[in-house]
C-alpha cells in the first residue's frame, strides 16, 4: 500500500467516477447517499492509497462496498429516529414520456433488495460478467445469476402491473412483491 495516492491513481479515479457512482447509487437506493458514499470512497482511496499492483476498478468498488457495509451497521447502532429520504432529481431535457418513463424505471428499482440492485447494476450496467461480480461482493456465481434472475422478474412484474399496486413497507422503502406466482 502506498501512504497516499499517486498521479496514476489519482488520474485513474478521475476517469472512474461514473461507474463508482452509479455503483453508489446502486447501493445506497439514492442520490444523496451515493453522493456521500461516492466522496467517502474516493476520500478513503486518496489519503490510503491502493496496492499498485490492483485493478483500480474493482479494488475503488471493493472500498466502496466496504464503506457503505459500515455505514449502515452504524445507521442500525444510531437508528433512534427514521428521515425519509429526499426525492432524486430528475434531468429535465428530453420528452416527458422519456422522463417518466426515467422516473418509472428508477422508481423500481430503488424499490428492489439492495442485494438485487447491486448485482443488477454491477452486471448490465457496469459490464461486469457474473464471476467478476460474484468475487467483488462475495458471494456464489450461482447466487449472483438468482439475484439477477430475480431482480429481472420484479422489474417485469413492476411493468406489467404499474407502480400503484405493490405494496410498500413503511419501514425500510421495500417493496413487497408477491412470490407466490412462482
Amino acid at each position: 500500500m502506498q501512504g497516499k495516492a499517486s498521479p496514476r491513481l489519482q488520474a485513474e479515479l478521475a476517469a472512474l467516477l461514473t461507474p463508482l457512482r452509479r455503483y453508489c447509487h446502486s447501493l445506497t437506493g439514492n442520490a444523496y447517499d451515493a453522493d456521500d458514499l461516492l466522496h467517502d470512497t474516493v476520500e478513503r482511496l486518496l489519503t490510503r492509497g491502493a496496492p499498485v499492483d490492483a485493478d483500480t476498478l474493482r479494488w475503488a468498488l471493493r472500498v466502496c462496498r466496504n464503506r457503505w457495509v459500515d455505514e449502515v451497521r452504524s445507521r442500525r447502532v444510531r437508528a433512534a429516529g427514521n428521515i425519509d429520504d429526499m426525492p432524486d432529481a430528475v434531468a429535465v431535457d428530453g420528452e416527458m414520456e422519456g422522463r417518466m418513463a426515467l422516473v418509472d424505471a428508477e422508481a423500481a428499482i430503488a424499490r428492489l433488495p439492495q442485494e438485487f440492485r447491486e448485482v443488477l447494476m454491477l452486471v448490465t450496467v457496469e459490464g461486469m460478467k457474473y464471476r467478476e461480480a460474484a468475487d467483488l461482493i462475495g458471494v456464489p456465481v450461482g447466487t449472483v445469476m438468482s439475484r439477477l434472475a430475480r431482480a429481472r422478474k420484479a422489474l417485469v412484474e413492476y411493468e406489467a402491473t404499474g407502480p400503484g399496486s405493490h405494496q410498500e413497507s413503511e419501514t425500510n422503502n421495500v417493496v413487497q412483491f408477491d412470490r407466490s406466482k412462482r
